[in-house]
């Protein structure tokens, strides 16, 4: 691996360990930050050289923001980071440091990994993040590992619901779920998690749009190839008047859906 940031890992003169693979990630979500003025917060910061990672790596401007759980952190301050000592798990903590640090640009969780910790870290600061942020969880692995947590509560259980939340922004008529508007768009790459922050794009309201240019009046063939969606929708427009009878609508669609899973050609997909 030979890019900037791998070099400034191993021109830091604290120990610091990383898995191969993270060094062409972290260039892919950082990299626009180097030389810039903004606020770095680093989780997890052990036993200090990642923080003279990063200051290598994004230059004098930036501001690096240590947290870590051992009280002996603190002393890196006298390095010139600014080092809080805490617990990521911990809402109340995370109050009192967001008062402390302001508004934040880019968010590194490289600590505890329990799928609490994650979860928790996450949760708290969305709404610190200044527009164009991003937080950037790593080590997500764990959720496919024991000792982190209750399965069902993992991290990447976690963010497959975000990824539902984020879609339920589409104008759907039918479906009363909870959007998620403080995440724009997440980033998946091999054991890491991002999550960018646009608050005017995540804000749009979804409304169909025409260009009004020429139609030509072909007819859609969109579904002529897969046979049961075709008839689905064939039947779903004569039996219109179920609109109103939202129970007896769920039951029929619940019939139709199961019966046409049958003929579904990409199971072989989903196969773990």
């Amino acid at each position: 691996m030979k890019n900037d940031v791998y070099r400034s890992y191993l021109n830091s003169p604290f120990r610091s360990i990383k898995h191969s693979t993270y060094f062409k990630s972290y260039e892919h979500f950082f990299e626009k930050y180097r030389g810039k003025e903004f606020t770095f917060v680093e989780i997890g910061v052990l036993g200090g050289g990642s923080l003279f990672m990063w200051r290598d790596y994004f230059g004098p401007k930036a501001r690096i923001v240590g947290i870590d759980v051992n009280p002996n952190a603190k002393k890196w301050e006298r390095e010139g980071f600014e080092i809080y000592i805490g617990s990521q798990s911990d809402k109340d903590f995370w109050k009192e440091v967001k008062k402390e640090i302001g508004n934040i640009d880019v968010v590194l969780d490289d600590g505890g990994h329990t799928y609490e910790q994650q979860i928790i870290t996450v949760e708290s600061l969305l709404d610190s993040m200044n527009d164009g942020g991003i937080i950037v969880v790593e080590d997500t692995h764990t959720s496919y590992m024991y000792g982190f947590g209750p399965k069902k509560f993992s991290f990447i259980k976690y963010v497959k619901n975000k990824i539902d939340q984020i879609n339920f922004r589409f104008a759907f008529k039918d479906l009363k779920q909870k959007e998620e508007r403080r995440i724009w768009s997440i980033e998946i790459v091999e054991s890491m998690i991002a999550f960018r922050i646009d608050k005017v794009a995540s804000h749009e309201v979804s409304i169909p749009t025409d260009n009004k240019g020429e139609d030509d009046t072909s007819e859609d063939l969109r579904y002529g190839d897969v046979k049961s969606i075709h008839y689905l929708k064939k039947l779903s427009k004569k039996l219109a008047f179920l609109k109103n009878l939202s129970f007896l609508r769920n039951i029929f669609y619940k019939v139709l859906y199961f019966l046409s899973s049958k003929k579904f050609n990409a199971k072989e997909y989903f196969k773990k």
